[in-house]
């Protein structure tokens, strides 16, 4: 579902927005997919908290420690997905440990019940995730693969040839983050990448405003994911007005781009 619904709405000309909100940060973090949602999100990145997450920046760091600290486990989350459904697809990310743990064809299994449509694993090496994706599309669960900047052509193109839902560019080479200035990565990623797939290509990391998310689309981009900048408004105590406005601006620049 995840691949087709964006790729329904790549055709279409939309852009894509996906914004990422972490399971368990707040007790009511449901009701912050639906807001999102709502604001105009063409799906949802949803964070299952892990103790190491080498990916992320302070902000999604202290709201993954705010949701560990109640309690939050993958099943605490997924069993909260199991009594909801959405309009968009929904994406989980986080560490493959967790997985490994569960068992991959377990994992898989409880994702999938969950409603989840795809998954992001930025620990998990090409090489040692055919398992994972043997697994996962067996039953419909779609691998998103990451690339970064620095990530060589041969490579790319072998990381594009297995790729499933759409394809993450990291917009700049460190952790999550907002930034002030757009990295000149984003861009140059999205130049680069988008001749080399058909697939959606959205680019995260360092996308903190509309400015920035029309930036990277116009440089070829499909979409846009973000994270922190909608998670540090949150840990703030925004309110959803102020959310949805904050949302809903990204979405006002990707539709004028």
């Amino acid at each position: 579902m995840l691949e087709k619904s964006l790729q329904q709405l790549r055709k279409s000309g939309r852009r894509i927005l996906v914004p990422y909100v972490m399971a368990g940060s707040d007790p009511d973090w449901l009701s912050l997919v639906d807001l999102v949602i709502e604001s105009g999100a063409d799906a949802v990145e949803i964070g299952i908290p892990f103790s190491d997450p080498s990916m992320d920046g302070p902000v999604i760091q202290r709201a993954g420690e705010l949701a560990l600290a109640r309690g939050v486990t993958p099943f605490s989350v997924l069993s909260e997905l199991r009594t909801r459904s959405f309009s968009v697809p929904i994406v989980v990310m986080t560490y493959y440990n967790l997985f490994h743990h569960m068992g991959i064809e377990r994992a898989v299994t409880e994702l999938r019940q969950a409603g989840v449509d795809g998954v992001i694993i930025p620990d998990l090496p090409l090489e040692e995730g055919a398992n994972w994706r043997a697994m996962a599309k067996s039953q419909g669960l779609e691998t998103v693969q990451l690339v970064s900047p620095v990530t060589s052509l041969e490579r790319v193109d072998e990381i594009l040839a297995v790729a499933e839902g759409f394809v993450y560019g990291v917009g700049s080479m460190s952790v999550t983050g907002e930034r002030a200035e757009l990295a000149e990565t984003a861009t140059a990623i999205a130049t680069r990448i988008r001749p080399r797939t058909t697939l959606p290509l959205l680019i995260g990391i360092g996308i903190s405003n509309g400015d920035q998310a029309a930036a990277v689309v116009e440089a070829g981009a499909d979409g846009v994911v973000v994270g922190s900048a909608l998670l540090r408004r949150v840990l703030e105590g925004q309110t959803p007005s102020e959310l949805s406005y904050f949302v809903s601006e990204i979405r006002a620049a990707l539709d004028e781009a």
